[in-house]
């Protein structure tokens, strides 16, 4: 009989990429590493064994995998958070398991780091600088020319981001950062050009393009996104400019190997890249192209951080969509609306609240502040992109009222 073999996921809150199945179709038992399991639902719902473990400490995920490993033996360890996929990257090495290059993953993970090789190659991004106070800054933002982009050096989901206007802008985002402990990796603060420009992503897996996305974003100044559309619609020739800025990219940094999701918007002087991720996209994206696109990209990074083939390829040419319900304000949820349905949304494939009445919501312009998401499939980008609409628009949250 063959003997199941563990497969280790480093603390993964995205819902698009939560790893039971595909790991356990294929003959795997998943162990999900992390400080909270209580933060994960679908580790209870699946009843996914779990090992509490400060996933931030290598030598401890180290320990907890040599443990695991002891006994059905380690098929893989991989992660989809941004936070950890460095870490899993370094285990997986370290045990001689599949992996992308641990240095290069870590490289890509400091935006700095990662702004200056892609400058080095000639790859396009915005200028930028790093700061370490208010009023560098300042000077640095004005000799850019106002707007810029303040964020900080590391993280994920646009948490720290915002487009600044104005000179005093920037002295007041900069001192919350550098003032808000925990956000700002230690002081590390990056002033960017702001480039104009409508935003996508581009997936790849290995070093292949598989799938270009459009992004909707919510409101200045801050960069919260409310929505995805895929295939994205492109005027001629735009397809072959942003994927291959992408794979250049890629290339440059150490990378194709596995998932990863590239963030670049179109400007005057052709696509720039924002933001390279060594990770399978957040936001519901993996979901969004499994449907649309007949490609389970969980199950082909499973496959890969196992050692086996991945076939990571579209099957199929519907259109898809994503909208997310983000919430306008601070408060405590009353109460949660019905979940629209197929025979209420044809083209309707998934629509759940993030939030549970009881729940505090803090806004942080970030993607924390969606409440709610539909995904949509359709013939047409048009019918995939109405569906999400009037899915959208049947889900309600509402909150808790002062009696003052």
């Amino acid at each position: 009989m063959r003997r199941t073999r563990l497969s280790c996921w480093c603390s993964t809150a995205s819902a698009s990429a939560t790893p039971t199945g595909p790991s356990r179709a294929r003959g795997h038992r998943p162990v999900v590493l992390t400080r909270d399991p209580a933060r994960y639902p679908y580790i209870a719902l699946d009843g996914v064994d779990t090992r509490v473990v400060d996933t931030s400490d290598l030598s401890a995920v180290l320990d907890a995998c040599a443990r695991l490993a002891e006994g059905a033996g380690l098929a893989g360890v991989t992660s989809s958070s941004e936070y950890f996929i460095a870490t899993a990257a370094a285990a997986a090495a370290k045990f001689g398991l599949s992996a992308p290059d641990p240095q290069a993953v870590e490289q890509c993970r400091d935006k700095t780091r990662q702004r200056v090789v892609l400058a080095h190659a000639g790859v396009n991004v915005p200028r930028f600088a790093e700061v370490n106070d208010t009023a560098s800054a300042v000077r640095t933002a004005e000799a850019f020319g106002l707007p810029v982009v303040v964020k900080p050096v590391s993280g994920s989901g646009s948490i720290g981001v915002r487009l600044c206007t104005t000179a005093a802008e920037v002295e007041r985002w900069c001192g919350g950062l550098f003032a808000a402990a925990g956000t700002n990796d230690r002081g590390r603060i990056l002033v960017e050009e702001y480039v104009d420009g409508d935003e996508y992503s581009v997936e790849t897996f290995d070093p292949n393009a598989i799938a270009v996305v459009r992004k909707h974003l919510g409101p200045a100044p801050h960069f919260v996104e409310v929505g995805h559309d895929f295939p994205a619609p492109l005027a001629p020739g735009d397809h072959e400019r942003l994927t291959g800025t992408v794979l250049r990219a890629l290339s440059a940094l150490g990378l194709g190997w596995g998932a990863a999701h590239t963030e670049l918007r179109m400007s005057a002087r052709g696509p720039v890249v924002i933001e390279v991720n060594p990770r399978l996209a957040g936001g519901m994206i993996p979901h969004m192209i499994q449907n649309a696109g007949g490609l389970d990209l969980v199950d082909a990074v499973i496959a890969r951080a196992s050692g086996n083939e991945a076939a990571a390829r579209l099957s199929s040419r519907a259109h898809g969509a994503i909208r997310f319900l983000v919430g306008q304000e601070s408060g405590v949820v009353a109460s949660v609306g019905e979940l629209p349905g197929p025979d209420d949304v044809p083209g309707l494939v998934a629509a759940s609240f993030n939030v549970s009445p009881g729940d505090r919501v803090e806004l942080t312009h970030s993607f924390k502040d969606r409440l709610a998401y539909v995904i949509t499939t359709g013939n047409s980008a048009d019918e995939a992109e109405r569906a999400a609409s009037r899915a959208l628009a049947c889900m309600s949250v509402e909150y808790v009222r002062s009696s003052a």
